[in-house]
């Protein structure tokens, strides 16, 4: 089953759109890492799949679509891990720790919902408490091209979407500190998002584009 999805992902993304995926060289050798991905289209949750030749990636998507019955058919097949996006969801965090524990990947997006804008939104600090809790490299990653309007609008004229997704180099967080916690997930969550920003065109970095650290990576 799984490898006709794949199949069926590759040839569908390949029929509408014109995918160009860079940075293979960025990924860490380590078996578990996180995808930390900027998301501004329903495409974006299985370009994972169509760019990595694995099938152990694990997507957390709002569980508002476990309610619907082709999605939650579907999320047995592409690894996804229903959660509360407004509240504490323990019983899913903690899944998402058994899958990286395991060995797994983690795809997610800081943002923690889609951009109605088409570019970066506040982030929020879960994919920074996984990665500093489990001590996993962390692979920021640019997708443009996907936004729903332009894939539909395209759609109709029977034009191909280009679609880019770019991995930058990974990294890692330090522990969290004791005090000032609040504080030290912010400017690591800032971190995460600013490391996705350098890799997109400035109209798409958003509420990061004055960021005082994407100043900085954009000098190096």
């Amino acid at each position: 089953m799984r490898n006709f999805l794949r199949w069926l992902i590759r040839g569908l993304l390949r029929l509408i759109a014109r995918v160009e995926v860079r940075g293979y060289e960025n990924l860490p050798a380590e078996k578990s890492y996180v995808l930390a991905t900027n998301h501004i289209g329903i495409l974006d949750a299985i370009l994972a799949f169509y760019a990595l030749d694995r099938w152990d990636i694990y997507i957390p998507v709002a569980e508002k679509w476990e309610k619907n019955g082709l999605l939650n058919f579907l999320g047995k097949y592409f690894n996804f891990v229903f959660i509360d996006r407004y509240n504490p969801d323990i019983k899913a965090m903690r899944r998402i720790i058994r899958l990286m524990e395991a060995g797994n990947v983690i795809a997610i997006s800081p943002e923690g919902t889609r951009s109605r804008v088409g570019s970066l939104i506040e982030a929020k600090p879960g994919v920074t408490y996984l990665a500093t809790r489990l001590n996993r490299p962390i692979v920021p990653v640019a997708i443009t091209g996907t936004e729903d309007k332009t894939i539909l609008g395209n759609l109709k004229r029977l034009r191909k979407s280009p679609i880019t997704v770019t991995a930058g180099p990974y990294f890692r967080l330090p522990p969290i500190p004791r005090e000032h916690r609040d504080e030290a997930l912010k400017n690591y969550t800032d971190e995460i998002m600013c490391r996705i920003a350098v890799l997109l065109p400035e109209k798409y970095r958003g509420v990061y584009a004055d960021h005082p650290r994407l100043a900085e990576l954009l000098a190096l």
